[in-house]
């Protein structure tokens, strides 16, 4: 059967045979066994109920295989045989461009250069999954290869729900990811529910369908690393031959080192898992890998005293390198940290002392004895960070849930008054208070051709937008509108591309909402051979509920409110997204976030015009009005210019109160 003979059929006909899959294939952590034998009933059930009853024996006996040997049920039998990699719309069987430019999304998600552990359908993370098994890919494809223009897709947690009449000017999927009823996200709960196959951990894009690759966040990453530098170094220092430490090379955070490389300093990255390492160095996403501690300490000197800029991993747990640091001397001018400690109990984190082997074997097998090892291990990790603070390191927590999950530990991490963390987020310190109050957030694009001369074009488009945005800026954001054109016109040498023929760029609303309209015209007098895909990360002005991480520097009291990201998917979805999301989870972890996205095609028509003004400018400023009314000086600069602009525009603003009023009160 031909890619498009094979998508139309959905769910085959015919019981295909066993996969054998490619040992070379990064593989996720076996989950603990955390069912009863009643609920592996009901979670066979629930499984089988996706197939007709005469494979029902067959098929219970190898899902239990699978329940007691993964700790889920993926289904694997029923991988495609086609190869998925984000292809040209027009291969996609579709009634409709914006169905086939999800598809596209989709299958880049899940191309096994992208993918963290494409075999279980997870993108970054460690659980950031798309879908929870293979049988909701292939319904979900089915669906969207047969949907028109007046239908939508409802996906219930990667469980395509069905098609619903609607209308054109409806979002055509709407995703839910992991909304559960508030006292049900506990860890605890995510392991239960995900392996009964309700639910599922969509992280921010992984569930969007909107993930880039690593790219999708060095753009933040060295927004953060160079202003760290500018705010800790003296006056004429560089960061050539000043070291970056941090840990993680999996998803997301394999963007680190190629970030460091342009910040223009020493990155040592460390990596438990060899695979991930490898393929990071394979991708060029990392100058060396280096095994041995003894080694690394070597090199790094070397580095130091010849000022390089350079990137290297250390296969192995960060902790060694903290502490032998420590005991060398060697100064390490910025810390963090980007393992997936939102989920700490399920690979997200490995402990020092033990073998990664060793660590998975103790998560499926004994995860009592697993935990306790992480929270030594973290205890181990904020004693060296504080010893290398003492000595001048700046610290900041990279909105990954380290300071959360050390304090839960019993790390030493506390502030004096017993309530906040020795060290702040990245957001505290550079990207909420420079980035997210004035609205620049990390707009994304596809170009849905595959051709690399078409993402030439929108590089150059972008690029000629904020040069003429930048000529009458506010001094408030030249330098940030600097920052993004540097970034964007040495984009391409950067070779960040990995899957689909991406974009980042940090952009306000207006220079997304021009990039956008240029982008359509471009695609309407075929400059750009075909539609373009907009989307954001979750990580972003508006999107996020996030009180450790996006929403850290709102200081009202209202961070643990999750009222912004609702109204962000909801007011998106009727202003013409092509598809919205809304997650729990993501980022720092379940129950400890809610994150909205959206998608929108541009296919050069008047329409998608129309569409990309309502609803980039609501997607922004809803986030900047959030953060006005939290009192935060420059978000109350942006909403008020905005408003001068935008006389539709009206925002209630705070009335500010003297800090030294309150004193005689209270």
């Amino acid at each position: 059967m031909t890619f498009k003979e094979q998508i139309l059929l959905g769910i085959p006909k015919i019981l295909p045979p066993k996969k054998s899959l490619d040992s070379a294939i990064s593989r996720a952590p076996k989950r603990k066994q955390i069912l009863s034998n009643e609920e592996k009933k009901l979670a066979l059930i629930n499984a089988l109920r996706y197939f007709p009853k005469n494979w029902h024996t067959e098929l219970a006996n190898e899902f239990l295989e699978e329940l007691n040997t993964y700790g889920r049920i993926y289904m694997y039998r029923f991988i495609p045989e086609y190869k998925i990699y984000a292809r040209s719309i027009n291969e996609y069987p579709a009634v409709t461009k914006q169905a086939a430019g999800i598809m596209l999304m989709i299958q880049n998600n899940l191309d096994n250069a992208v993918a963290q552990h494409p075999y279980e359908l997870i993108t970054y993370g460690g659980n950031g999954a798309v879908f929870q098994n293979w049988a909701q890919y292939l319904l979900t494809m089915q669906y969207l290869a047969s949907m028109t223009e007046e239908q939508t897709l409802h996906i219930y947690s990667g469980h395509p729900m069905g098609l619903f009449p609607s209308s054109k000017d409806a979002p055509r999927v709407v995703v839910t990811n992991g909304m559960m009823i508030p006292n049900y996200s506990k860890p605890d709960d995510w392991e239960k529910y995900n392996a009964l196959g309700v639910t599922q951990y969509g992280q921010m894009t992984a569930g969007s369908y909107m993930y880039i690759g690593p790219q999708g966040i060095v753009h933040g990453t060295t927004i953060t690393v160079m202003n760290a530098f500018r705010k800790t170094l003296q006056s004429g220092e560089t960061p050539a031959g000043k070291i970056f430490l941090t840990s993680g090379l999996g998803g997301m955070s394999g963007a680190q080192p190629k970030a460091g490389n342009i910040a223009g300093c020493i990155t040592i990255c460390a990596e438990v898992n060899p695979k991930a390492a490898q393929k990071r160095y394979e991708q060029g996403w990392v100058d060396e890998i280096i095994e041995d501690i003894n080694t690394l300490v070597v090199r790094t000197k070397k580095a130091m005293d010849q000022k390089e800029i350079v990137s290297i991993a250390y296969q192995g747990n960060v902790v060694d390198i903290w502490e032998r640091f420590y005991e060398e001397n060697i100064h390490i001018q910025l810390g963090s940290d980007q393992t997936s400690l939102h989920n700490p109990w399920s690979g997200g984190y490995y402990p020092a002392g033990i073998s990664y082997d060793e660590a998975n074997t103790l998560i499926s097998n004994d995860p009592d004895t697993f935990k306790n090892k992480v929270q030594e291990s973290l205890c181990r990790h904020a004693d060296a960070i504080n010893k290398h603070t003492t000595r001048g390191t700046y610290f900041f927590d990279y909105g990954n849930a380290f300071l959360l999950e050390s304090s839960r530990a019993g790390a030493n991490i506390m502030a004096e008054n017993g309530i906040d963390f020795k060290y702040p987020s990245y957001v505290q310190d550079i990207l909420g208070p420079m980035c997210f109050d004035y609205g620049f957030g990390p707009f994304r694009w596809v170009c849905t051709s595959g051709k690399p001369e078409d993402l030439d074009t929108t590089d150059q488009i972008a690029l000629e937008v904020l040069e003429s945005i930048k000529k009458v800026s506010p001094k408030e954001i030249q330098q940030q509108m600097q920052d993004n054109i540097t970034w964007i016109r040495e984009a391409k040498q950067n070779k960040l591309v990995v899957g689909s023929q991406a974009r980042i760029l940090y952009a306000d609303a207006e220079g997304r909402i021009k990039i956008a309209e240029a982008f359509n015209k471009a695609i309407e007098n075929g400059k750009i051979s075909a539609p373009v895909v907009l989307g954001r990360d979750h990580h972003d002005v508006s999107g996020t509920d996030s009180p450790y991480r996006e929403t850290s520097n709102i200081y009202d009291g209202s961070k643990f409110t999750a009222d912004m990201a609702i109204h962000n998917v909801i007011g998106d979805s009727f202003r013409g997204a092509t598809w919205v999301s809304i997650h729990n989870g993501g980022g720092v972890g379940w129950g400890e976030v809610i994150n909205g996205g959206f998608g929108m095609l541009l296919d050069g028509s008047p329409e998608a015009s129309e569409k990309l003004e309502r609803m980039l400018f609501y997607d922004v400023n809803n986030g900047i009005s959030r953060r006005s009314w939290a009192r935060n000086e420059e978000a109350l600069f942006a909403i008020k210019r905005e408003m001068e602009r935008t006389p539709q525009l009206k925002v209630t603003l705070p009335n500010l109160v003297d800090d030294e009023l309150l004193e005689s009160f209270i």
